[in-house]
């Protein structure tokens, strides 16, 4: 299963390998993006993205 639904809700903080799987483009993404990075998180249906506190790497969520 790949995670496009995922990325294609926030194109600007992340994209997708040639598997299918999460890249992430903007490890501190605006402080304006969080409401929609919440929501692309708890939206992934394969849970590949994980939106962690700052100071813990938010790309460290991401499914490897």
């Amino acid at each position: 299963m790949t995670s496009s639904l995922c990325v294609y809700r926030l194109a600007q903080v992340f994209d997708q390998d040639e598997q299918g799987r999460v890249v992430v483009l903007d490890e501190n993404p605006p402080e304006g993006l969080r409401r929609e990075l919440l929501r692309a998180a708890r939206g992934c249906p394969t849970g590949s993205i994980r939106v962690e506190e700052a100071g813990e790497g938010v790309g460290e969520g991401v499914d490897e």
